[in-house]
């Protein structure tokens, strides 16, 4: 397998698991999320600012793939605070 083809990869694979995480924030039940600590959103939030980190280091020729990936992770990144937010109401 190319090198262009292992970061290919590997960028899918990113965009993959942070689609996933949005996902997930946004339907996760309340009832499973503690107000005072969210042990799984907060795993998912740091997950999410690492795949942040790992798309702003990659070089940007991937065919716009990059660019995507990392708007999706940020509007994921929302998502996850958004929901942390939501059940620190209740």
């Amino acid at each position: 397998m190319s090198s262009r083809s292992v970061g290919f990869v590997k960028l899918s694979t990113v965009a993959a698991v942070a689609a996933l995480a949005g996902a997930l924030a946004t339907y996760l039940p309340a009832r499973e999320a503690a107000a005072d600590n969210q042990p799984h959103m907060r795993a998912a939030l740091q997950s999410l600012q690492n795949a942040r980190a790992q798309l702003n280091n990659a070089t940007a020729d991937k065919g716009g793939h990059r660019a995507k990936a990392l708007e999706l992770v940020n509007a994921a990144i929302d998502q996850v605070n958004r929901g942390i937010a939501f059940d620190n109401r209740n």
